[in-house]
């Protein structure tokens, strides 16, 4: 295991790690943590518990992730490592031709961003391969929170009233589903109270009788593709009944002796990895100094300017991820970081970053697990009567047909969703995310070295002051941050924002295993309304 001690944290949020021996489940909500906790509870394993606190965060955090939105998974099983990518591809009837006469970007709202849903399909597919319990048992407390109601959490209260804000300046005929779904007389659900949706009661009652096979080939995939037909959609049954969740193979850097696991594309986990393989050539003394600070976010600046240039569908990629990750290529990114800020610029390697989990068992079976709606509630498109709120995923897509990213019928789009795993010498550490759309590689960073290089215990690392790189010469730190960061990082060429709302700073969680015991440590983010339960 990692060496930290559980005695020090530097940075205040009044929370402590947690240790457990047979089971522990990390989430942003008590009620879907302790939904995971429960399977384990009935003698399920580590997978299972991962699929039934998703389930329960479509109900009681609908603001980042829905049953219409994408998943991605790092499962440790028996020594190994799988990945799942569950997003969803663009409906076969939407191209660029198609939208070009009417915009010139990507919308966010309406039928015109929302792409295939994998989220359920990646349930089922984690299910059929490496779960215990009766699938229908894994759904039940998200469909007993669904029917009977649930206390609505703070953070989740305050999304919820933003994106009641956006979508009203959005609003047309197509959206208003969304209103009578998700409201309560006109207004976003206040902190503490309850909110009951019986119709996505009743579709999770759906997925779970049928495996999930309703939702692209059954009753529930009829209903979306007329729904959508009829209201100008793209989406069609076909689109729908070719679809499943893939397993694909992670991929991976060692950093410092540590492996940094992530999934590959059309995921941004490899810009995580790019980052610290250009970090990984400085040597770092303190965390939160000026040197340390610079260094980070010119290494992201770098790793993203290449992953916006290069990262799509794997299958359309011009770059591979080898040439990518070779040392020589991120050697010279690295000799481009000097004392001054400098305008992101991707290179050429052809010359000489929703909701986070994370769950363990006693058994050593581990899961990073993150799902998402994209923005909020996504599309705003909601299939009435089912509490299906589609994601707007496919706002990714660039209408700009020379674009690596450009919009292609069937096409899988840059995804910013990406679960984290860390391994020692073949042996599990455990799995670590950062949710929060283009934070999320950054999150990564932050968390792999606040734990390798800083010697911060899990909590501790979730707790720590972040940095974020918001585009062009601006970079944002949180308040809490030492207050001469801002003025030593305006100083080499950054400019500077210092930001009150810390949801913007990602949300993140971590289980890490000691090999020798099997106790488990989490850490859980003091940014949400976070929980850890135990077994």
């Amino acid at each position: 295991m990692m060496k930290f001690s559980a005695h020090e944290y530097p940075y205040s949020s009044q929370r402590q790690c947690v240790f457990a021996r047979n089971g522990m489940v990390a989430a942003s909500q008590p009620q879907a943590a302790q939904a995971g906790i429960e399977m384990l509870r009935r003698g399920g394993n580590a997978i299972d518990a991962a699929i039934a606190t998703a389930a329960a965060l479509t109900v009681v955090e609908p603001t980042g992730c829905g049953l219409g939105g994408d998943a991605f998974a790092l499962v440790w099983v028996k020594n190994q490592l799988y990945g799942l990518d569950g997003s969803g591809h663009a409906p076969a009837a939407l191209s660029i031709d198609v939208l070009a006469s009417a915009h010139s970007t990507m919308p966010q709202y309406g039928w015109e961003p929302v792409t295939v849903p994998g989220c359920p399909s990646a349930w089922a597919e984690l299910s059929r391969r490496f779960g215990r319990l009766p699938f229908a048992e894994l759904l039940q407390p998200a469909i007993h929170l669904a029917r009977d109601g649930f206390p609505v959490s703070p953070v989740v209260a305050y999304q919820w009233r933003l994106a009641l804000q956006e979508i009203i300046q959005h609003r047309q005929p197509v959206l208003e589903n969304w209103f009578s779904t998700f409201l309560i007389d006109g207004r976003s659900p206040e902190a503490g109270e309850m909110f009951h949706n019986p119709a996505q009661a009743r579709t999770l009652a759906e997925l779970a009788a049928t495996h999930c096979e309703s939702f692209y080939r059954g009753s529930l995939a009829a209903r979306l593709a007329a729904h959508s037909v009829d209201t100008g959609g793209y989406l069609r049954a076909s689109d729908l009944h070719n679809y499943r969740a893939e397993w694909v193979e992670p991929i991976s850097v060692n950093y410092r002796g540590v492996d940094v696991w992530e999934i590959p594309p059309s995921g941004q986990g490899l810009i995580a990895l790019m980052a610290l393989k250009i970090l990984e050539g400085f040597e770092f003394c303190q965390r939160d100094c000026q040197t340390t600070w610079h260094h980070q976010l010119e290494a992201m600046k770098l790793a993203y300017s290449d992953g916006f240039h290069y990262i799509t569908d794997p299958k359309h990629m011009r770059v591979t991820m080898e040439k990518l990750l070779s040392s020589d290529y991120l050697d010279r990114r690295r000799a481009q970081i000097g004392h001054r800020a400098l305008p992101p610029l991707q290179g050429d390697p052809h010359a000489s970053g929703t909701v986070y989990l994370a769950t363990a068992d006693g058994e050593g079976n581990m899961v990073s697990f993150i799902q998402s709606n994209y923005h909020g509630f996504g599309s705003g498109v909601v299939l009435p009567d089912s509490g299906i709120a589609l994601q707007n995923r496919g706002a990714e897509f660039s209408l700009d047909v020379d674009h690596t990213n450009a919009l292609v019928p069937g096409k899988k789009t840059f995804h910013t969703i990406i679960p984290g795993f860390l391994t020692k010498n073949g042996e599990a550490l455990g799995p670590f995310g950062v949710m929060g759309g283009y934070m999320q590689p950054q999150g990564h960073v932050q968390m792999v070295m606040n734990l390798v290089d800083f010697g911060l215990n899990p909590q501790a690392a979730l707790d720590a002051p972040r940095w974020q790189w918001l585009g062009q010469m601006k970079v944002g730190i949180e308040q809490t941050a030492p207050r001469d960061l801002a003025c030593s990082l305006a100083s080499r060429g950054h400019e500077v924002e210092v930001a009150c709302d810390l949801t913007d700073y990602g949300r993140g969680q971590i289980i890490l295993r000691d090999p020798r015991s099997g106790v488990l440590c989490g850490g859980t983010e003091p940014r949400a309304d976070s929980h850890i339960a135990i077994y």
